[in-house]
């Protein structure tokens, strides 16, 4: 798939990074299964970028309308899920 990350262009580049590394893992999540720690890790990076959740939530929208990704449902699922546990995105 060919996309565009929704980024933000008062990021520093270190932001930059971390919320790619995000919507990266929300990818694999998706495509072969990820681990609980590391969304979770990914996402509390992403949260100190994104500390609003309304600048969240638009977010995850402008990434699901991108790529078909929910990252919502892979973040609520590893909120939820074991330690350890592997988690697999299903589309709709």
């Amino acid at each position: 798939m060919e996309y565009s990350y929704p980024l933000r262009t008062d990021w520093s580049t270190e932001e930059i990074i971390s919320v790619v590394a995000f919507y990266e893992i929300i990818e694999q999540a998706y495509e072969d299964g990820a681990e609980r720690e590391k969304i979770m890790n990914a996402y509390r990076e992403f949260k100190k970028v994104v500390p609003s959740k309304a600048e969240e939530k638009t977010l995850f929208k402008e990434f699901e309308e991108a790529s078909v990704y929910s990252s919502y449902h892979i973040v609520k699922s590893a909120e939820n899920a074991a330690s350890g546990e592997t988690i697999k995105g299903t589309l709709k």
